[in-house]
């Protein structure tokens, strides 16, 4: 490999667009290879693309090529660990989009075979990556709280989009939405925390979204709003709050962590940083806001406030020697595992030991 990353992209829906027009932004990528199986999807990534990019009919394909040396995988979730065995036999560099797997199976069996991997394997967790929620991290590692005790994460926003062939509609296919959505926020607890989960209680249902969709006579089973709780073994509790129809919310996210010394908000798409030290009963409190602004570039190239670049850059890095491999195969198996015994406590309405799941 050059000083060019050559990149081929497996699954060209609507997350592949966005990766593709950061990786026009990201110095040294250029996208040459495509693998979809729906021609409309290949052909609004071609345009997106704006060169010349060769369509293979499959992984193997495309890995058997030589025409690359990164792939992102993009396809449904339920087809993760199907692509990537060609892709891994094949060494080359690997971005995985979020959930790596469906399965707590498929994803144990991909982190085993990473284990030695002489090649980057990256799993896409773009949330680590908001300017600001790195920001937030920063602070929190730094001990600007003091000790941490709790961790709270709220996510308000949208449904479900819709997806070719509607796939994403079942859990099935999806790992469900604790698997699909939340992810990203175990994987944001984990980091945050510095320490593994020891058990998890969930409380969600199917109450407002998709209630009136059929699909060959199913109707959709995907959590729609949640609370999930979180005890990690360094004894740091943390709380998922998940609605899936607030669209109308003045932020999507919004972290908090509280110390023995302070409390600090992480406020998106505000971009706010907010610090509140502990100042006693009837004292006059000390609130200091900061910005963290996003290059408007990376904010418009996608729906992820400017992390799809930042994880972009930071891959490039690790391809070329220049920086670590920051969200590893099991980094992606354990937030599985969080979602995977969210998802069970939810249906069995009980407490779920991550001892259940081998962790």
């Amino acid at each position: 490999m050059g000083d060019t990353i050559r990149w081929g992209i497996v699954g060209t829906g609507m997350m592949a667009i966005e990766h593709i027009a950061n990786l026009k932004l990201t110095p040294g990528s250029v996208v040459t290879a495509l693998v979809d199986p729906e021609p409309q999807s290949i052909a609004r990534a071609e345009a997106a693309v704006g060169g010349e990019a060769r369509v293979f009919d499959s992984p193997a394909a495309l890995a058997a090529s030589g025409t690359v040396d990164a792939v992102l995988v993009a396809s449904p979730n339920f087809t993760h660990h199907a692509v990537l065995q060609p892709l891994l036999d094949a060494r080359l560099h690997i971005l995985c989009e979020k959930p790596l797997a469906t399965t707590l199976a498929d994803a144990q069996d991909i982190a085993r075979r990473v284990e030695g991997y002489d090649r980057v394997f990256w799993t896409g967790m773009e949330y680590r990556f908001m300017p600001p929620a790195a920001e937030f991290v920063r602070q929190v590692h730094g001990g600007r709280v003091g000790a941490l005790r709790m961790l709270s994460i709220r996510e308000h926003r949208f449904p479900f989009l819709v997806k070719v062939g509607d796939w994403n509609r079942f859990s099935r296919n999806t790992g469900g939405t604790m698997v699909e959505k939340c992810c990203h926020f175990f994987d944001l607890m984990r980091l945050i925390v510095r320490s593994e989960p020891v058990r998890v209680f969930c409380s969600g249902g199917a109450d407002v979204n998709h209630r009136d969709e059929t699909y060959n006579g199913e109707t959709p089973d995907i959590i729609d709003n949640s609370f999930t709780t979180v005890d990690f073994a360094n004894g740091v509790r943390a709380m998922l709050d998940l609605s899936m129809f607030a669209d109308g919310a003045e932020n999507q996210e919004e972290i908090v962590a509280v110390g023995h010394e302070a409390r600090l908000d992480c406020l998106i798409p505000a971009g706010e940083i907010v610090f509140a030290p502990r100042v006693g009963f009837m004292i006059p409190k000390r609130v200091e806001r900061s910005h963290v602004g996003v290059d408007p570039a990376a904010l418009a190239a996608g729906q992820h406030h400017g992390a799809t670049f930042h994880q972009h850059a930071a891959f490039a890095r690790a391809v070329r020697g220049e920086g670590p491999v920051m969200v590893t195969a099991d980094d992606g198996l354990r937030a599985v595992a969080m979602g995977l015994a969210a998802e069970t406590s939810a249906r069995e309405k009980r407490v779920v030991e991550m001892s259940e799941l081998g962790f």
